[in-house]
Parts: C-alpha cells; sequence; structure tokens
C-alpha cells in the first residue's frame, strides 16, 4: 500500500527505503498486513513461475528473468528516512540503471524479436492480453480509471495466486492510491511543516543547506555535474545518508508516520473494504507463492 511515510514497517510515497508489512495489521485490528520487501519478492517469483507455465503452455518460450531485489522494492519516495539503505544505494542511482539494464538485456523481449510478424503479436497478446479479449476497468481513488486485459497469462498468473484477478485489480489500484487524497493537506498540517524546517536545520549543519528534501534530489545533477562516475555516487551517497539521518534525528519521520496514520484513517470508511480485500489477498499469494517456489520469506 503506498503511504505517505515508509520505516522499518510501514510503505509510503513520500517517504522511502524502509521495508513495508507491520504498521497494517496494527491499525486495521491485526485483520491484516501488507507484505513486506522480502515477501514481495517471493510473490514476484512465484508469478513468474506462473507466467512461464502459462506461456509454455501457449507455445512459446519463456525465461524467469532478474527479479527485484528487496532494496529496489525500497527505493521510491519523497525523502529517505533508512540510513542503511541510503549508504548502500544513495538515492537509487544505480538501481535504476540495473533495471534498465535488465530491461535492455531481457531475453524475452529478444526471443520475440525472433518471431514472425503473426507470432510476434500473438506473444504479446498472449503474454500481456489484447484489448479483443476485454479490459478490466478500476476507478481510482483521487479520480480517473485504469484498465487491465482480462485475459492474458500474465492475468492468469495473477488470478492463480491472488484467487480472483478482477478482484484483486480493484481493490490493489483503490488500495496502493489513496495517498493522493491526503498528501496535499498533509504537507500542510502545521506539524509536518515544523518538523521540515528542524530538518532543514540538521541538513544545513551537515552541510547541506536545503528548505525541503526535495531540494536536495534537485540540486544533486548540479552538485555532481563533471564528476566522475564514482566521485558522482560518492556525492550522492553522502547526501542521501545525511538525508536519511536527519529524518530520523529530527521529529520529520516520527511525524509524517503519525500524520500519514491519521490523515489515512479518514479514509477507511470509503475504502476499508478494499483495504481489507488488498491485505487479505496478498497474504493469500504469499501462501500460494510459497508453496510454488519451496521457499519462505
Amino acid at each position: 500500500m503506498r503511504r505517505m511515510f515508509s520505516s522499518a514497517c510501514a510503505s509510503v510515497a513520500i517517504v522511502t527505503a524502509t521495508t513495508a508489512g507491520c504498521t497494517a495489521a496494527a491499525e486495521h485490528g491485526g485483520q491484516g498486513r501488507e507484505l513486506t520487501a522480502t515477501e514481495e519478492v517471493v510473490v514476484r517469483r512465484a508469478e513468474q513461475l506462473l507466467v512461464k507455465e502459462c506461456m509454455e503452455k501457449k507455445g512459446f518460450k519463456y525465461w524467469v528473468g532478474a527479479l527485484p531485489t528487496v532494496d529496489d522494492l525500497k527505493g521510491d519516495g519523497f525523502f529517505l528516512t533508512n540510513v542503511g539503505w541510503a549508504k548502500r544505494n544513495g538515492y537509487g542511482s544505480r538501481l535504476q540503471k540495473k533495471a534498465q539494464n535488465v530491461q535492455r538485456d531481457d531475453p524475452n523481449s529478444a526471443y520475440a524479436k525472433t518471431l514472425p510478424r503473426e507470432e510476434r503479436a500473438r506473444y504479446s497478446d498472449t503474454l500481456l492480453g489484447s484489448t479483443s479479449s476485454g479490459m478490466l476497468t478500476a476507478d481510482l481513488p483521487v479520480g480517473g480509471a485504469v484498465q487491465a486485459p482480462r485475459d492474458s497469462c500474465l492475468a492468469d498468473a495473477k488470478g492463480r495466486l491472488y484467487g480472483d484477478f478482477e478482484t484483486w485489480f480493484r481493490a490493489e489500484k483503490t488500495a496502493t492510491n489513496l495517498t493522493p487524497l491526503y498528501q496535499p493537506d498533509l504537507v500542510k498540517d502545521r506539524r509536518f511543516t515544523d518538523a521540515v524546517k528542524k530538518w532543514s536545520a540538521c541538513m544545513r549543519v551537515a552541510g547541506h543547506d536545503y528548505a525541503k528534501p526535495s531540494q536536495a534530489r534537485e540540486k544533486l545533477t548540479e552538485l555532481t555535474e563533471g564528476l566522475s562516475e564514482e566521485k558522482a555516487y560518492a556525492v550522492e551517497v553522502d547526501l542521501a545518508v545525511a538525508e536519511a539521518t536527519c529524518a530520523n534525528e529530527t521529529p520529520l519521520a516520527r511525524t509524517t508516520r503519525t500524520l500519514d496514520t491519521e490523515y489515512r484513517e479518514k479514509q477507511l470508511p470509503l475504502y476499508g473494504d478494499d483495504i481489507a480485500a488488498y491485505e487479505r489477498m496478498s497474504l493469500d499469494a504469499l501462501a500460494q507463492a510459497e508453496e510454488i517456489t519451496g521457499s519462505t520469506a
């Protein structure tokens, strides 16, 4: 579930580099929880194995490629709180480059290019689906909607893992898109703005004069211009570690976590059923994934 804050036990869209999985159970009376990043990796591996099985039944080759690591799944957000992650990855530039290389070297893409045009189209439709097979639609909490093909090997894999692809698709799109509903109000909350000021003062002491976390990232390109790759990465890591350290040494991380819970709970009367379904089906998928992969998170 994408939230405003992410610490060792919560995942969010404004704060990054931590492990999800602990807060949801506490916030919803123990009825469910989010998966940890480690558990998410297990589910993704199982999904790929099921896609492979489906594609081969349809007469195509399919390779289970490189899966995301735990660090890959932790690196998305507005400011860092996990000092260890920051020391290993900075702001994640090398992780992003690695992901680009994985996509570029994907054996499935290379295989598809060797197929005759009609078979290549059938390959794509089999793997990802097409509009001709019918589309599922999920309304987003902030307005608008997203669609996905109803029939494909990817949909089949998710259906086998989560129990019902259509229900999962709609619950997941709701539960993971709640943050935009309350983020504008949260960032204007006096408690948050006061915490950001204290974070900024901490950063100045560390030699980084920024009023808010987004400014640090915006200046990174300027700070590393003309430097070698190694020196540029060292600058990135130094800034990222300072950002995460100050988030923890000031009230910023703690305050954002509290506010995220407070503002998010206001949405529960409208979206509680979808959140509960998302958490329940995620845990069901984990159980299925552990059987399929023969491994536990």
